[in-house]
């Protein structure tokens, strides 16, 4: 069922979900805080979902926006959540993220971001009876070589390719990374809690420059071992206001 949000503590933002098809998490506004849109003119989003990200870059930025989803009901969300937000510098594609180069042009954007499906598809894999799930969470139609490709076709040289990722996959998005002409400048780990295991890498790299990795403080999402509080720096996230 349709229901429409607020987007979190936005000033006033809102959005589009639906409980029994797709709703954003908190990846992607961690991702979206995480950019450094600086004198940006054009971005970006692949597997935009019900569009968070463009949403919440609208109160850093005001480049024109793109948001590319490959599943034509939650692309619909994301077209509904703009026009209620009367936002007109954010256009939303159906389409596969692959060759999407061919529709809205290469070497033009200077920011591509993507929260993408987290799992590869095998034998084993576990995948969610919705199908809208599944193809957001698991592989299925795009993997991270199509978007690290996609993303050099896309960008100016020393555009910046935003993304987040699980941490288990770190060494291989790395070599993937440097074979599609990336070098890597800011990471960041996010943990659950203090004293946890790193989940999930914050990652920007940007096209045909050189690794220069600055690590950056941890990102901590709860407070102690309580799940159902947020440190102070994710409520800020979650209260970010347009300066």
């Amino acid at each position: 069922m349709e229901v429409i949000h607020d987007l979190l503590g936005y000033d006033g933002l809102k959005i589009y979900q639906d409980s029994d098809a797709f709703s954003f998490s908190i990846d992607s506004l961690l991702l979206a805080s995480f950019i450094k849109v600086n004198s940006a003119k054009n971005i970006i989003d692949l597997c935009t979902g019900n569009g968070p990200i463009p949403l919440f870059l609208t109160l850093k930025t005001d480049a024109n926006i793109i948001g590319v989803e490959i599943q034509e009901y939650i692309s619909t969300l994301a077209k509904k959540s703009v026009e209620i937000n009367n936002i007109n510098n954010i256009e939303i594609i159906n389409n596969n993220l692959i060759d999407i180069y061919k529709i809205v042009g290469n070497d033009k954007f200077d920011i591509v971001s993507c929260n993408p499906p987290y799992f590869k598809v095998s034998e084993a894999s576990h995948l969610n009876k919705n199908d809208y799930l599944s193809i957001a969470r698991h592989e299925l139609k795009c993997n991270f070589l199509d978007i690290t490709k996609e993303a050099n076709r896309l960008l100016i040289d020393g555009g910046s390719f935003y993304f987040i990722h699980r941490c288990e996959r770190l060494q291989e998005i790395l070599t993937k990374l440097k074979q599609n002409n990336f070098g890597v400048k800011r990471i960041r780990f996010v943990y659950p809690i203090i004293n946890s295991e790193a989940l999930l890498v914050l990652v920007e790299a940007k096209k045909n420059r050189p690794d220069d990795v600055k690590v950056l403080s941890p990102l901590y999402i709860y407070q102690d071992n309580n799940k159902n509080i947020y440190t102070e720096e994710v409520l800020n996230i979650f209260n970010y206001k347009k300066i």
